[in-house]
């Protein structure tokens, strides 16, 4: 593996998205996002203002499970279904197709990941000048979960876009995937329980977590807002299985790694074989 060459696809994929439109609109649209809730996030109750890190976090949460894997997803498969002439003079080059990959995910990532951090800077700046620190660690942790949720999705975006050699087939599969897991899974996954018997739909429903890395995401943050109660018995009974919240919340994270590894493992093994 060329560390070299995949650093040198990276910064081309860099140059590439610095000038993307949608990545610049991503950008402004999540810093303009994050810096509404952080204001307008205590209207619910009646108020408006600067709200506190830890209020702010259980506000964006909703945003960033919906926002960041459908850029994410939307990226990373109009990155590798680009125009024919230029992925054919890509892997013309000397250099193994799986550094092509990890190349290309690593520039994406690092797009995206300046544009959310940007959003959660901006917020977060005011926030501390506004209402104090207090919370503050819980609001970086929720970063980082941020950032691996749009890793989880690039992986799976740059999977779909290799699967599918059909740019507009491989778009389609990409909203798909969205729409699957940030909407239609948990429906799902409730419909099931009522094939089965109350201790077997807890056992089904504990380990469907595990089959979506939006509801991953979901849960971890919630732990780190100490916010499990939400969650009821159901919430009770995973920190139990898994040992507490810290081993839990270890347990999620892990997780979420599988989640970025096997997509990547499965496009790497189809572009090995593809005819390029």
């Amino acid at each position: 593996m060329d560390w070299g060459a995949i650093r040198t696809i990276a910064g081309q994929e860099i140059k590439i998205n610095l000038r993307n439109k949608w990545m610049l609109m991503f950008a402004g649209i999540f810093s303009g996002l994050a810096l509404a809730v952080c204001y307008f996030g205590l209207l619910t109750a009646g108020s408006s203002g600067i709200q506190g890190f830890t209020r702010t976090t259980a506000s964006l949460l909703n945003l960033v499970l919906y926002l960041v894997p459908l850029v994410a997803l939307v990226m990373s498969t109009l990155s590798f279904s680009g125009e024919k002439g230029t992925t054919e003079l890509l892997f013309s080059q000397p250099v193994e197709r799986n550094e092509i990959l990890l190349g290309k995910i690593a520039g994406l990532f690092a797009c995206m990941a300046a544009a959310t951090c940007a959003g959660f800077g901006s917020a977060g700046a005011v926030i501390a000048a506004r209402a104090g620190s207090e919370g503050s660690t819980r609001y970086a942790m929720f970063v980082g979960l941020s950032l691996l949720l749009t890793l989880v999705f690039l992986s799976l975006g740059s999977m779909t876009a290799i699967l599918f050699d059909n740019k507009t087939k491989a778009l389609g599969s990409a909203l798909f995937l969205w729409f699957f897991f940030v909407l239609f899974y948990d429906l799902l996954a409730i419909g099931l329980t009522f094939l089965f018997k109350e201790r077997t739909a807890n056992l089904f429903i504990f380990v469907s977590l595990f089959g979506n890395p939006v509801d991953l995401t979901r849960v971890s943050g919630l732990i780190n807002l100490g916010g499990t109660t939400v969650l009821g018995a159901a919430g009770a009974g995973l920190m139990k299985f898994l040992g507490g919240k810290a081993i839990g919340n270890f347990a999620l994270v892990l997780s979420l790694a599988g989640w970025i590894v096997a997509p990547l493992l499965v496009a790497s093994y189809r572009l090995r074989r593809a005819d390029i």
